[in-house]
């Protein structure tokens, strides 16, 4: 499907078939009589509707759409990428840390398995949990607002994390680090918001690279810090990127569409002004056209599933699960699949015999470069992303990845005793189930007007969470009992899920942000 060049009053919407229908500047199709709304509104916009449909605005006018496909790519986004990759640096470095502090309290505090998991899954819980306030809460008062605070409060409450005490309190500590950790998606939200539709795939894609380079960080981390400063030592230094970013955040600028929908317009004006002077452009003439919700409840969960919305957000919400629950085992899987002793078939059946320190193995050196190789896969899979994101367009990129990471996961029903091949396996696996997130990232802002858009990443998040939180119990527990059924199980959600990205009602290549 090409994608027409058009002037900057006008943009394309696919429907269902896959049909081109123009629009233009106002958001109205072709066909529609002046002065009424459209039948071809995109899904939600019943809830946001412009003051340009009423028809009384002059013909000088623009959208913050229009105004940023105009402005371009520039030194602006290059600023905000930086500050916003750092913010997904930070939350990779957390997230990684799952993978290798179950293994050193393991051996610590004589963990059993369940307590691992538990552990792992105290932290989903968090963020499950926060997923839908934070969403709501960046509706209401704005992802800049929402971001800082949670930045805050994450640095605060993983820092304490690294003192604590006993068992009970570092699953509390985890928990309250996964409640901010739940903020993180809103800055793909704010960054979406401010690309051209054009570049828009790529760049969020692109995003994941720093993402990648959290997780890599931390390996490189935990290999130099492990043998002398233990895992509080570890916890304690992966807060320093989570504070750099809370002491720049005060550079994010607040979404312009945000402002613009919130009858905002001269703050809106004032951040285009802003986009325009730094990326040398010229500032589009003309009134800004502020759509009218003001008497319109914002950022509420229950218009998720309003009829033209409820298909889409079911099945998001479906593989959003499903991606977290796939990606997050073969992270855990990871280094429980290392620590086996001969064949991968000689793990099964050990539940519950390794909880002394006699039976305890800790991570060696070289776990730690098996470990960063599966994680550089992260890499590969971006690029393979963008490479395919654009030409198969987000519905099928989703459904291609399932299916590659399907393919790759079959091999560990094979009772390998030979590293190189389990640690190839295991890089194919993460690099492609780590494009399926890249991909649904694109595709969840795009799909939400702007009233619905932070709800509608942040109630996905949670859900991504929610998967998140099953999966230790798979990797962690179900694997000593049989390596093979806790494959299956991964495959089995896969598979479903490559059916639901099939399924989703809308393919948002080409498609104006609304």
């Amino acid at each position: 499907m090409n994608r027409n060049n058009r002037d900057i009053g006008s943009y394309e919407e696919f429907d269902e078939d896959g049909n081109s229908i123009a629009k233009d500047s106002l958001g109205g199709s072709s066909g529609s009589p002046p002065g009424s709304a459209p039948s071809s509104l995109d899904p939600g916009a019943h809830i946001e509707m412009s003051a340009a449909v009423s028809g009384v605005v002059p013909d000088d006018t623009f959208t913050v759409d229009q105004a940023v496909n105009a402005l371009g790519f520039g030194k602006f986004q290059v600023k905000l990428s930086l500050i916003t990759g750092l913010c997904w640096m930070a939350d990779s470095m957390e997230m990684m840390i799952l993978a290798i502090l179950s293994p050193a309290l393991h051996c610590d505090w004589h963990l059993s398995e369940w307590k691992q998991a538990f552990l792992t899954t105290s932290v989903f819980i968090g963020m499950m949990i926060s997923s839908a306030f934070w969403g709501n809460l960046s509706d209401k008062y704005g992802r800049k607002r929402s971001l800082r605070l949670a930045a805050v409060m994450l640095a605060y409450w993983g820092l304490l994390s690294a003192f604590a005490p006993t068992y009970n309190w570092i699953v509390l500590l985890r928990g309250l680090v996964g409640f901010a950790i739940g903020c993180i998606p809103q800055s793909v939200t704010l960054y979406a918001e401010f690309l051209p539709a054009h570049q828009r795939g790529k760049c969020v894609v692109l995003l994941d690279c720093f993402w990648a380079v959290g997780a890599c960080a931390e390996v490189i981390l935990a290999l130099w810090v492990m043998p002398t400063m233990g895992w509080t030592g570890l916890l304690a230094l992966s807060t320093v990127p989570l504070i750099l970013f809370a002491l720049v955040s005060h550079w994010l600028p607040e979404s312009a569409r945000y402002d613009a929908a919130s009858g905002e317009s001269e703050k809106a004006l004032a951040t285009l002004q802003k986009i325009a002077d730094e990326n040398g452009k010229p500032m589009l003439l003309g009134r800004l056209i502020v759509d009218d919700v003001a008497q319109v409840n914002r950022g509420r969960l229950m218009d998720l599933l309003v009829p033209d919305l409820k298909w889409t957000t079911l099945l998001l919400w479906f593989i959003w699960t499903s991606c977290a629950f796939c990606y997050y085992g073969v992270v855990l899987m990871t280094t429980e699949l290392f620590e086996a002793k001969g064949n991968l078939c000689s793990l099964s059946g050990t539940e519950g015999i390794y909880t002394c320190s006699a039976d305890c193995h800790p991570l060696s050196s070289e776990d730690y470069l098996d470990l960063l190789w599966t994680t550089l896969a992260e890499f590969p899979g971006i690029f393979f992303t963008i490479l395919v994101i654009e030409k198969l367009g987000r519905k099928k990129t989703m459904a291609l990845e399932f299916i590659i990471f399907v393919i790759s996961i079959i091999f560990l029903f094979i009772c390998t005793s030979n590293r190189t091949w389990l640690t190839f396996i295991l890089f194919v696996a993460r690099g492609i189930i780590s494009g399926v997130f890249q991909a649904a990232y694109v595709y969840t802002p795009e799909v939400y007007p702007t009233s619905l858009r932070a709800v509608g990443v942040g109630t996905c998040s949670g859900m991504a969470r929610f998967g998140a939180m099953l999966t230790p119990v798979v990797a962690q527990v179900l694997t000593r009992t049989s390596v093979h059924l806790a494959t299956a199980t991964y495959g089995i959600v896969a598979i479903l899920a490559i059916a639901a990205a099939l399924m989703l009602p809308i393919e948002t290549r080409g498609r104006a942000m609304s």
